[in-house]
């Protein structure tokens, strides 16, 4: 069923992981997308697993030439767009007393510059009534240890878009954030996940996670998703979709 023809949509972070799920629904219900990504080998599968519909662009959202050289594009393949889901992210697990400055430098320049300048660069061509998503984490307020720069840069970004939905009243541009949990991609969202790490995060994420169980690239889609078209009466608010570990939930016989 079509039920996003005639909608244009920019997904930042869109050629695997959550993204990917965002950009597959987006195209299955009839949307033209334009998606970005920085790997080489997940362009290249995205480009070869979606349609007509999809435009795969490299950038880095890192580099502000980059991020200008996106939003020609955007004009030129789209020319307007309904939808704008930020969701490009980098996270690396480092305890505060050894985090590096390496380390905080692109956490920040990835999540948080990368967001805003984003956002900024591609506001322009966002239809009035349209909708702008950013992808945070349950990390920006549950106080993770391990994950003090990333925990940082998505509060951040959590800032920015209270402040967007504010802003962006008069021409009627939604805001809000989804906010993932324990989520199974390939990665798990940390970049040097090895296959050992992401079965101690599968499992880790199963028994601290209330529903007991971890979340699906499908369920995060269906929450931005909901978001961006159906949710037309809500701006500057932030959905987890974490099984309810932000909301401290306890199952029954638990202590």
């Amino acid at each position: 069923m079509d039920v996003y023809s005639g909608k244009k949509a920019v997904i930042t972070g869109g050629t695997h992981g959550m993204g990917l799920a965002v950009v597959e629904a987006l195209v299955g219900g009839g949307a033209e997308v334009l998606l970005t990504g920085y790997n080489e080998q997940n362009i290249k599968a995205a480009q070869a697993q979606l349609g007509e519909n999809a435009h795969v662009v490299r950038s880095d959202t890192t580099d502000l030439a980059d991020v200008d050289a996106l939003a020609k594009v955007v004009g030129e393949k789209l020319g307007t767009v309904d939808y704008l889901h930020v969701n490009a992210g980098f996270a690396e697990l480092e305890p505060f007393e050894s985090a590096t400055e390496a380390v905080y430098d692109k956490t920040f320049a990835v999540n948080t510059k990368g967001a805003f300048f984003t956002v900024q660069k591609l506001l322009p061509f966002i239809n009035d009534g349209g909708a702008i998503v950013f992808t945070t984490a349950v990390a920006d307020g549950t106080g993770t240890p391990g994950m003090a720069a990333f925990s940082g840069a998505k509060a951040a970004v959590r800032a920015f878009a209270k402040v967007l939905a504010a802003e962006l009243l008069p021409r009627g541009i939604r805001v809000n954030v989804v906010s993932p949990g324990f989520i199974r991609t390939p990665t798990m969202g940390v970049a040097t996940v090895t296959d050992e790490d992401r079965a101690h995060f599968i499992a880790e994420g199963s028994t601290l996670t209330p529903m007991g169980r971890i979340g699906t690239v499908e369920e995060v889609a269906k929450a931005a998703l909901f978001l961006a078209f159906d949710a037309t009466f809500t701006t500057g608010i932030e959905i987890p979709v974490d099984g309810g570990i932000a909301q401290g939930l306890v199952p029954l016989g638990a202590e």
